[in-house]
């Protein structure tokens, strides 16, 4: 071995050899976006910009409803099948849907009210008549959607009938009796919808429900409030609840909620009476 020092310049990779054995070394990687050939491209910006209508969805947007209801009743009108197509489609009208538009009718009746004058004067009948008709208009088209046979549910019928005659019970009353006539005949109509209801729900389970349930306090209470105008309703109602056991007005003898749902289990099972003693021997 040699004892002279290496000098500084003496590099291995000077040498030819050396270079020759060793493996060359790699290029830096570039990054792909910057790699050639693979530039992302950019989407450009529209350059002639012009004025056009809104996409449907859009102009939708925009509507109120009562734009939209517009709209679609004068589509209807022109073209009677989109009509027909939209009613199958909806969804059905419920309770709380149609009483909260009653409820509008009547706050809009409320607010057509003038200051200043006799709420039952004729000049106070003349500036709220319009939204009055709107309210029994709108009364007269939701009450026969929810009577047989088109609602099959009785216990639907009795709840709509519930708000529905309290609507009625809102209503003013006027100094001319030509201007009550209107609340009259709106009595007369609703106590045909609670006859109407009361019989249908007689053949379902007997009327047990309407007993069961309080319709008939219910009922009561609306006739008091009516001035005696559901009459033909309470007596319907007591008819149908003859064979139960009930009194002139319609209550049954129990003491509590808890006897009446022991009755109602015990008709639901078939054990109703069976602990009634029976009587042997000649009658």
């Amino acid at each position: 071995m040699s004892g002279r020092k290496r000098k500084a310049d003496d590099d291995p990779q000077d040498d030819p050899a050396t270079r020759m054995s060793s493996s060359p070394s790699p290029s830096p990687v570039m990054p792909w976006r910057l790699q050639p050939g693979r530039m992302r491209p950019i989407k450009k910006a529209r350059t002639g910009v012009t004025g056009g209508p809104l996409p449907l969805p859009r102009l939708l947007e925009t509507l109120s409803p009562d734009q939209l209801r517009g709209i679609v009743r004068t589509i209807c009108d022109q073209h009677p099948q989109i009509g027909s197509q939209i009613v199958s489609a909806a969804p059905r009208p419920s309770v709380a849907s149609a009483l909260g538009v009653l409820a509008n009718y009547e706050a809009s009746l409320r607010d057509a009210f003038p200051y200043g004058d006799r709420p039952t004067a004729e000049y106070a009948y003349n500036r709220v008549r319009h939204s009055l008709m709107d309210l029994l208009e709108a009364l007269r088209d939701y009450t026969p959607h929810f009577l047989p046979p088109n609602e099959q549910q009785p216990m639907i019928s009795l709840e709509y009938l519930d708000g529905a005659t309290a609507v009625i019970h809102h209503l003013p009353n006027w100094d001319s009796y030509q201007n009550n006539r209107h609340k009259q005949d709106a009595y007369e109509e609703i106590a045909q919808a609670w006859i109407l209801v009361i019989r249908e729900a007689a053949k379902k389970g007997g009327g047990i429900q309407l007993q069961l349930s309080g319709w008939d306090q219910k009922l009561n209470r609306h006739d008091q409030e009516s001035g005696g105008r559901l009459q033909a309703a309470t007596a319907e109602l007591r008819s149908s609840l003859d064979w139960m056991g009930g009194t002139a007005t319609g209550f049954l003898p129990v003491e509590s909620y808890e006897d009446r749902a022991s009755i109602r289990q015990q008709l639901m099972n078939g054990s109703y009476g069976s602990n009634s003693p029976v009587q042997v021997g000649p009658w």
